[in-house]
């Protein structure tokens, strides 16, 4: 029998770096929780994955930005997108106030 678990709960006071935990991986389905707080994307580095990635902010908010043409996202709680892949993107910030609570689901795989 399958026990809930929240995904709101189990969330560190002290974040010294991004937390990823995986709740979900099989095949072609990756699904992540991601806590942020003040987290950014090192300057110069650009996430370039070979999959589709599908993300909702649950909580906080986070500004994303896409290499190509230099777009800025704002995502607050509710928010969600899909970046597709090899769409070069980075996080150019998160709260610092409040924890950041993502939902990322990682498709590889589909064409």
């Amino acid at each position: 029998m399958a026990i809930p678990n929240n995904i709101f709960t189990g969330i560190p006071d002290q974040l010294p770096e991004e937390l990823i935990e995986c709740l979900f991986d099989q095949e072609n389905i990756t699904i992540e929780r991601i806590i942020s707080k003040g987290h950014i994307t090192p300057v110069g580095q650009w996430y370039d994955q070979d999959w589709d990635e599908w993300v909702i902010l649950l909580k906080g908010e986070a500004v994303l930005c896409y290499e190509q043409d230099i777009q800025f996202i704002t995502l607050t709680a509710g928010n969600y997108l899909l970046i597709p892949a090899h769409t070069r993107h980075r996080i150019v910030s998160t709260a610092t106030d409040t924890s950041t609570i993502w939902l990322a689901i990682h498709i590889r795989g589909v064409q």
